[in-house]
């Protein structure tokens, strides 16, 4: 899988943390760098560590599904896609209480993590190391949460609903690439143009 694939994996991904940092900026009346970088990090290092998570179980069960492998990930991609463009319709931008405790932190970012561990399922599957990917999603998570942070304590929840759009479909597009690829679609179609 190419640094490009991973890297918008890791944007798809980073979505659903962004929302919760936007909801989380506009909870914060007086927003200090170390406010943005502890909800950062406690997004980033839970969205890194959950697809780790996801591989190891996934290692266990390799054999018995590698044939399979393929459709496994489109189907896991396309169902977070999709369900990240369910979510974009929810109207729920709100307050969060107190979004700076680190119980409110641990609850969001395990709950906005789940669909990494997911992807890192899917990794294990197609039998990709997942050390760099792993540091690529929690980094690019890290800062887009940080930036989410600022945006929302400024613009309250404009960028939400269209963070979610394009992570979802971001999922879903990387979902069909691989299963493209992997059942020879790809090449049949560059087959039917050439």
């Amino acid at each position: 899988m190419s640094i490009i694939t991973i890297v918008l994996i890791g944007l798809g991904l980073a979505m659903d943390a962004f929302a919760v940092s936007v909801c989380s900026g506009i909870s914060i009346k007086e927003l200090k760098p170390r406010n943005g970088a502890k909800i950062a990090l406690f997004m980033g290092v839970f969205q890194g560590m959950m697809p780790l998570l996801g591989w190891i179980l996934g290692i266990g069960f390799k054999d018995f599904i590698e044939k399979y492998d393929h459709w496994i990930a489109f189907i896991l991609l396309g169902f977070i896609g999709l369900k990240m463009l369910k979510e974009a319709n929810d109207d729920d931008c709100q307050n969060i209480s107190d979004p700076l405790a680190n119980k409110v932190l641990l609850m969001l970012a395990i709950a906005t993590s789940i669909d990494a561990m997911a992807v890192g399922l899917s990794f294990a599957f197609l039998k990709i190391s997942i050390y760099l990917p792993i540091l690529i999603i929690g980094a690019i998570t890290f800062f887009v949460c940080f930036i989410g942070v600022y945006l929302g304590n400024r613009f309250g929840c404009m960028f939400k609903k269209k963070a979610e759009i394009a992570g979802g479909i971001i999922l879903i597009l990387i979902g069909f690439k691989i299963l493209s690829e992997h059942t020879g679609l790809t090449t049949m179609v560059m087959n039917v143009f050439k």
